[in-house]
């Protein structure tokens, strides 16, 4: 097969992946483009992220995941991400030909011409809630490496009185999935994911030693281009010093002009500490496994906020090499940062999103659906958003 330029419609994609930066969809993720390609039996929706990664999807006119192969998914992914090119589009352009070309190897034929190709909603299709009322749901909290994401379902009563961000716009959306309107809470809290936080809170130490650095580790740690020195203190970590950072690294006293807010004057929604279903994702469940909160090999677990902080009391008082031993599953180069990304999590929950520190909460990675272990991410929930949607304005068009 050729390059991209022997498809129009896939040149079309090529040169939106040029200008993703300026586009937004699925709730803040920024992606090339979100396509439905359909016919009568079945649907594919092919999901672009940040043009480093592409999901492709199937389904049946119910909307029901379908097989492509033998999975319930495509996905690929290349490096260095398309961030590295950011001075260079056209080398932006040429480094996603692969991305394209798999999304083309596995869509129909006849169906290319027409390819310009969310935790939550994911969750809750692969939970079977999506359809029902909005307090059969679960609530979701994803912990990224650039963001944290929440997201629930609340009643038309209470997203009537939803206040407007700081930027004027809406915090609640309106959804209509799988058949059912949903009044969505939904925020991404940029630059407080698990990677960004520590770039967050190293710079508190104005480069200088930090009392969240393991001892036994020394040098830097690079965030968005930018390298911040990342040496503990003599004396290595500390539990109480490093807890002080973290809670004003989340900006907890920021100023709140609503009722109630989570962390940096960030309306809360109602809050997700009354919902009796709570999922937590991404680096909450990875770095669970990592010090033994949940079975690695299981698809998800049951924990409590209070056992990340148990956690980090461990790592705070070792050095590195205790720290590893205590904890073998550690990749080496997130070992420096463990005292700190376990505080961090705790904080980021009970201080941050209001949660009791002894409640039960569901960690999750993947969800069995039809003897399929599917995860849990968000492109699902975007190719599922596409799908409805299109499915939605073909019943009104047709009646």
């Amino acid at each position: 097969m050729k390059t991209v330029e022997k498809s129009s419609s896939l040149v079309l994609i090529l040169s939106l992946v040029v200008l993703l930066i300026c586009m937004k969809s699925c709730h803040g993720h920024s992606h090339v483009r979100r396509v439905l390609l359909n016919n009568q039996t079945d649907s594919y929706a092919v999901i672009f992220d940040a043009g480093s990664r592409v999901y492709v999807f199937r389904f049946s006119h119910n909307l029901d995941l379908l097989p492509i192969d033998n999975s319930l998914q495509v996905y690929d992914k290349i490096k260095p991400e398309l961030s590295a090119y950011a001075n260079d589009p056209k080398a932006a352009a040429k480094s996603s030909e692969p991305l394209l070309l798999k999304a083309e190897s596995v869509v129909p034929i006849k169906l290319q011409p027409d390819t310009p190709v969310e935790l939550g909603v994911a969750l809750n299709y692969l939970l079977r809630t999506l359809g029902k009322g909005y307090k059969n749901t679960a609530a979701t909290i994803d912990l990224g490496g650039g963001s944290v994401q929440m997201a629930f379902a609340l009643s038309k009563e209470n997203a009537e009185k939803a206040p407007l961000n700081i930027d004027g716009e809406k915090y609640i959306l309106q959804k209509s999935l799988m058949g059912a309107n949903y009044y969505l809470y939904v925020h991404s809290y940029l630059n407080y994911g698990l990677l960004a936080a520590r770039a967050e809170i190293l710079k508190i130490s104005r480069n200088s030693t930090s009392s969240c650095i393991l001892k036994g580790t020394n040098g830097y740690y690079t965030y968005g281009g930018v390298a911040y020195k990342a040496s503990p203190t003599p004396k290595g970590s500390s539990f109480r010093k490093c807890r002080r950072i973290v809670r004003k690294a989340l900006k907890l006293n920021e100023p709140c002009k609503y009722q109630n807010c989570t962390f940096h004057g960030v309306w809360n929604g109602g809050g997700v500490d009354g919902f009796k279903t709570l999922y937590i994702s991404s680096f909450f469940f990875e770095m669970a496994y990592w010090v033994d909160i949940v079975d690695p090999k299981a698809s998800s677990g049951k924990a409590k906020p209070i056992q990340y902080l148990s956690a980090a009391k461990i790592a705070c008082k070792l050095k590195a090499k205790e720290v590893k031993s205590m904890f073998p599953n550690v990749d080496s180069k997130d070992l420096p940062y463990l005292c700190m990304d376990m505080l961090y999590q705790f904080t980021l929950l009970v201080d941050g999103f209001g949660l009791d520190p002894y409640r039960e909460i569901t960690l999750v990675h993947d969800v069995n659906y039809k003897n399929n272990r599917v995860e849990a991410a968000w492109p699902l929930g975007c190719a599922i958003d596409v799908v409805s949607s299109s499915f939605s304005r073909s019943r009104i068009s047709s009646s």
